[in-house]
């Protein structure tokens, strides 16, 4: 389906909004312009870069402009616009939208012929104490930086850094500050806390034979069944999972990394069409980590889903938009996974989920995955299958 011709064009310029300038939505902005490149298209969202989410481990190394992208930048390179601000998304908008062929933002009355809901999934949040970050920490500050800030103030024997989160986000940040930390020979002890009884426990056993045996190389203290309740002062609040029991541990500094919550997920048929009682909006589509698609295709919170599912939205804006309307059914299943551990390691699968890699074969997998992306955001479509 995807090499079949597009659409018959017409003569008409379509006006298409994206809201969400994440993962699925510049993938879409790159389809769209590339195959229509006469069409208007605005990015709705709150920030001024686009941040490629998943490198933000790699700040205790690179600068942080690495991986942000100025959507000022986007625009002069694509000729689409931008417009900072953030949407609310509910059935009964969505339905208006639709019906109206416009929506309202900031005062300004934005038309469309297409909407395309990327906004992504949230980041789950706790009430925090001044030393405890978490991710959305990292979306200004490199990891460096944020860390430098507070090692110096710590007492010699307070010296224990917690990381909440055995996810591939929470693991990844854990090895590339196990390393940070060496290079600044800071005499720090890292610990982390996960509330299920092995590490990347949603990836094949593999992953965390591998990665546990990694944190024993670097004398990382694990504790595994451990749910996080609170940070007090310079001491981590935790609770066993299993007995219920409560106890406390030093922690001069505390990393959360809850994982994403999507309490309300855009329900959308097999073609990305944003579904409302059991009706599929038209001229409304939806992709990345905000939408459950209703198909044999892949489901998972992960870059390379809302990459596919962006770039299938806007490929089916386009035919809708044609004469025949033949739309592209989701069908993309994962072809890998990778969780970096630190600056020259690596564990992941790829093909089948059964065939676990690592080191050095599992590195070369996620510099090709991130190069694509890279070429994806000047313009070249690398993604074949």
């Amino acid at each position: 389906m995807p090499f079949l011709p597009f659409y018959i064009s017409g003569h008409k310029r379509l006006k298409i909004i994206i809201a969400g300038g994440g993962y699925a939505g510049v993938a879409a902005l790159v389809t769209l312009l590339r195959h229509m490149p006469e069409a208007s298209v605005t990015i709705v969202d709150p920030a001024i870069h686009h941040i490629k989410i998943t490198h933000l481990h790699e700040t205790f190394r690179y600068p942080l402009e690495d991986f942000l992208v100025p959507f000022s930048t986007l625009e002069n390179r694509f000729g689409c616009r931008h417009v900072g601000a953030e949407l609310r998304i509910e059935e009964g908008l969505l339905q208006q939208w639709h019906d109206d062929g416009f929506m309202t933002v900031d005062d300004e009355i934005l038309e469309f012929d297409y909407l395309l809901i990327a906004s992504g999934a949230p980041i789950e949040q706790m009430v925090k104490s001044p030393n405890v970050l978490d991710l959305k920490d990292f979306f200004s500050t490199p990891g460096s930086g944020l860390l430098e800030s507070r090692l110096d103030a710590v007492d010699a024997k307070d010296r224990i850094i917690s990381v909440v989160g055995g996810g591939a986000t929470g693991i990844q940040f854990l090895f590339e500050l196990a390393h940070f930390l060496q290079r600044r020979q800071a005499g720090y002890k890292l610990r982390l806390i996960h509330g299920e009884d092995r590490v990347l426990n949603h990836f094949p056993a593999g992953f965390s034979t591998y990665t546990q045996a990694r944190m024993g190389h670097l004398d990382i203290d694990f504790y595994a069944s451990t749910r996080f309740r609170g940070q007090e002062a310079d001491e981590i609040m935790l609770e066993n999972r299993d007995t219920g029991k409560r106890f406390s541990l030093p922690s001069a500094i505390s990393l959360l990394f809850l994982g994403k919550t999507l309490p309300t997920a855009l329900s959308a048929n097999v073609f990305g069409q944003v579904v409302i009682q059991q009706q599929p909006l038209q001229n409304i589509f939806t992709a990345g980590d905000c939408s459950i698609y209703h198909s044999f295709g892949s489901n998972s919170m992960t870059a390379q889903s809302a990459v596919r599912k962006g770039m299938l939205a806007a490929r089916n804006i386009l035919r809708h938009s044609g004469t025949f309307k033949l739309l592209e059914p989701y069908f993309h299943r994962d072809l890998g996974y990778v969780v970096s551990l630190g600056p020259a390691d690596a564990v992941g699968w790829l093909a089948l989920e059964g065939n676990v890699v690592n080191g050095i074969p599992a590195m070369m997998i996620k510099e090709i995955v991130e190069a694509q992306y890279d070429l994806l955001l000047t313009g070249i479509d690398t993604y074949v299958l």
